[in-house]
């Protein structure tokens, strides 16, 4: 279906944070989705993805991650430079920032006149995938989709080492983690480590790995896979319609 996009904007602790809000075009209700960007903020290859989700029923809110380090509107550009103004960023944003700005927006759908209320997942790439896995603390999350997730299985995300791992058990709802066994940035014994982590928290969880590069989905790099973008998108798809559609 055809979808309608707008940029709002929320305040959280006194500080503007925009939001890329894309839903169907036709008027109804629908599950929304908390939509995590990799560490370059809301740049075109996000706000697609972001696109296509909403256009198979689902309100889809994006977050300006670094909202308290940047000003509003940046996207930083996938440079050597931009890494770096990335995870400059990333680096001064409190692991409790950010899990404020995700209840925040998870508040903010549940009261969304176009969003069933009970029917909220999250979704995020890279430093997003992260953060929709602790987005799935906050016990209004059904289902997130951690798409190769940064940092979960050292800890890294923010300013401080996060406490990830350990608190997986408090997860209410059900996660689908995509990896690429080609990404250096969780090598397979990280990826060892979380899915050993999350059995022992007796989560309920699929993993789906392609013989991929890190960033795979983001359509204007050269590690770019056009098949197993297609093929994580349809997992992705499924598995929150199993959740929030065909129930």
């Amino acid at each position: 279906m055809q979808v309608k996009r707008q940029n709002i904007s929320i305040l959280v602790d006194d500080n503007a944070m925009r939001i890329y809000l894309v839903s169907p075009d036709k008027v109804g209700k629908y599950p929304g989705i908390l939509f995590y960007s990799d560490i370059y903020q809301l740049g075109s290859p996000i706000a697609r993805l972001a696109d296509h989700l909403a256009g198979y029923g689902f309100v889809v809110a994006a977050p300006e991650i670094y909202h308290r380090q940047l000003p509003l509107g940046t996207v930083i550009e996938p440079t050597d430079i931009g890494k770096i103004q990335g995870n400059e960023a990333a680096r001064k944003t409190a692991t409790s920032e950010f899990d404020t700005d995700a209840n925040a927006v998870i508040d903010f759908l549940s009261k969304h006149e176009g969003v069933v209320s009970q029917s909220i997942g999250a979704m995020g790439f890279c430093i997003g995938g992260h953060l929709a896995c602790r987005a799935a603390l906050n016990p209004l999350i059904k289902a997130s989709v951690c798409v190769y997730p940064t940092g979960i299985h050292s800890g890294k995300l923010g300013r401080e080492k996060a406490d990830t791992l350990t608190r997986l058990s408090e997860i209410q709802g059900e996660l689908l983690l995509i990896f690429g066994t080609l990404d250096p940035h969780v090598p397979e014994d990280g990826r060892i480590i979380i899915k050993q982590a999350l059995e022992k928290a007796k989560i309920r969880h699929q993993i789906r790995e392609y013989q991929a590069n890190h960033t795979f989905m983001r359509d204007d790099g050269y590690r770019f896979d056009p098949v197993a973008t297609d093929q994580a998108m349809q997992e992705i798809l499924s598995f929150f319609q199993s959740t929030f559609v065909n129930k």
